[in-house]
Order: structure tokens, then C-alpha cells, then sequence
């Protein structure tokens, strides 16, 4: 089992304007983002646009970021779920041989699971593949429209699955996140997923978390988790106050596809994003460059 601290980013892709990956973009990135401290990555997740890449496609980033992080600290966890278990017992396999650190599962979106009973067995499936990794279940009903209790989930899934090692967590629903936390005595590492919530993440017990922001923002999110153990709840409060403040942009010019625009603005080039995600439209960055200034929170951007 991993323990797993501090932020771990959930990278973009870098396409071309034609649509296709630029791997050879990975090791730089993969530096920029261990020069911000950022403790591991999570690959092949919702900001990497997993659902609209080839399976192909998907292997070749989790041997290109496996490739870039040999020989540092940086952990790597692949998301290998997907609507057929068979494709992902292939993408879980092909990572265990490459190295990864975890494997994540997330729940099948278009025949989806009655209930946490289906859905342990789904995910049973692919860990029992790969026994020798964790395995984390991917919980996001925004978009897998699956809204189980992940409280509900553990109490089948413990016993089915030796290698289960936790849940990221991207959901609002604290009550089952504590719950979670404490399920077992603590045996299941909660991992937050929301950066607009880290710091009642924190509260509920929360030791690691995974974000897109994190890719950009991480000193700012630093500055949250130090705030938050020194007892300085104040500047805790006002930090995450200023992270919602980021991701409200984030909306305002479109939804997910403006984080590459933030990319753009701390230097990287990442092109746009895959239909039906609708890209960052590039006439529009002069206006969201002034709106990201006026933030006025250039020294908690990453560099």
C-alpha cells in the first residue's frame, strides 16, 4: 500500500493543433512539476481527457510519464477504468509492467452499476490482475453519473478486493468522505479531489489529494495544507477563498478546457482539448490574462 502525501497532479495532455499527443512534451513538464513539489501524478484521469483518448494512446502516456519520473520521488498512479474490464485489465497489466506506483478504476459510465455490490465485482475484476499494485477507486458522479456511498462501496469491496488501497474522492458529500476516513480504523486512504475544498478535506482527515489546479497553483495549495497544521485557520480560510476565486475562471471562460489556458500562462503550450469538450477559445486570453492578474496571486502560481 502506498502512503500517500502531499498534492498530486492530475495532468493535461499536450496536443498539437491537429489533435494529436505531444509525449515529448512529458519530461520538462514531468521536471516543472517536481520543481513545485508536486508529490505524484495521476495519469490517463478527467484533466488528461482519459474518455476521449485511444487505448494505444492511453499505454503510450503511462510509458512516457513512467519514462520521466524513473529515478525521482514522484509517484505515479494510471486510471485504467473505463466501460469494458477487459480493456481495463489490459491497461492495468500494461502498467504494472511499466512500473506504475497504483492502478484507479473508475466506475463503468454507460451500463452502469445497480449497486456497490456490481460495482466491487467490476472492480475485482481488474485488481485481481494486478495483485501486487494498490488500487484506488475513482469516485466522480459528475461525470460517471454513478453516485454510490463510497461508505457503502468499502463495506463490500474490503474483503473482495487484498490490494484496495483507498478512494479519490471528487464529490461534495463529507458525511460519507469521514466515514470513509474512519472505516476500518483509517485502513483506506482518502484522497481529496476537488481543489475548491481541499481545506475541509483536510479537516475530515484528508493526507493527500489529486487536482488539476495543483498542476499550476501548487505553492498556493501548499500554503493552504501549512496554514491548516500551524493552527492558522484564518489564513487557511483566506488561501482556499483565493484558490475558489482561480477556479471560478475556470467557468467563466468555459469549464475544464481553460486550465490549459493557465497552463499557458505560467508558459506551457497545450493546445486545445478533444470534442465534445469545447476548447479555450484562443481570442479570448488577453481578457482571462487581465482577469488572472487581477487575482492579484502571482506568488502562490507555480514556476
Amino acid at each position: 500500500m502506498l502512503n500517500l502525501k502531499g498534492l498530486i497532479a492530475a495532468p493535461f495532455t499536450p496536443f498539437t493543433d491537429d489533435g494529436d499527443i505531444i509525449y515529448e512534451q512529458i519530461p520538462a513538464y514531468s521536471e516543472f512539476l517536481a520543481r513545485n513539489e508536486i508529490s505524484g501524478v495521476f495519469i490517463n484521469g478527467s484533466t488528461g481527457e482519459t474518455a476521449s483518448l485511444t487505448q494505444k494512446e492511453k499505454m503510450k502516456l503511462t510509458e512516457s510519464w513512467t519514462s520521466a519520473i524513473k529515478g525521482t520521488s514522484m509517484k505515479v498512479i494510471t486510471l485504467v477504468g473505463g466501460t469494458s474490464y477487459h480493456e481495463c485489465v489490459e491497461n492495468a497489466m500494461h502498467g504494472e509492467s511499466y512500473g506504475v506506483d497504483a492502478i484507479a478504476i473508475v466506475a463503468p459510465y454507460y451500463f452502469k452499476p445497480a449497486g456497490p455490490q456490481q460495482l466491487a465485482e467490476f472492480c475485482a475484476k481488474i485488481a485481481e490482475k494486478v495483485p501486487g499494485l494498490p488500487v484506488y477507486f475513482y469516485h466522480i458522479p459528475v461525470l460517471s453519473g454513478v453516485n454510490i456511498p463510497m461508505y457503502d462501496f468499502l463495506k463490500v469491496a474490503a474483503p473482495m478486493i487484498p490490494n484496495l488501497a483507498g478512494v479519490k474522492y471528487t464529490h461534495e458529500n463529507f458525511m460519507d468522505f469521514l466515514s470513509c476516513v474512519n472505516f476500518e480504523g483509517g485502513k483506506y486512504q482518502m484522497l481529496g479531489g476537488y481543489d475548491e475544498v481541499l481545506l475541509p478535506a483536510l479537516a475530515t482527515g484528508c493526507r493527500s489529494a489529486v487536482g488539476s489546479t495543483f498542476n499550476y497553483a501548487a505553492p498556493l495549495y501548499y500554503g493552504i495544507i501549512d496554514a491548516f497544521y500551524s493552527g492558522d485557520l484564518d489564513m487557511a480560510r483566506q488561501l482556499q477563498l483565493k484558490a475558489i476565486d482561480m477556479i471560478r475562471l475556470l467557468g467563466k471562460y468555459g469549464g475544464i478546457a481553460t486550465g490549459k489556458a493557465f497552463m499557458r500562462y505560467i508558459g506551457f503550450e497545450f493546445g486545445g482539448f478533444r470534442l465534445p469538450v469545447k476548447s479555450f477559445d484562443p481570442s479570448m486570453y488577453p481578457q482571462f490574462k487581465t482577469d488572472v492578474q487581477s487575482l492579484q496571486m502571482e506568488e502562490w502560481f507555480s514556476k
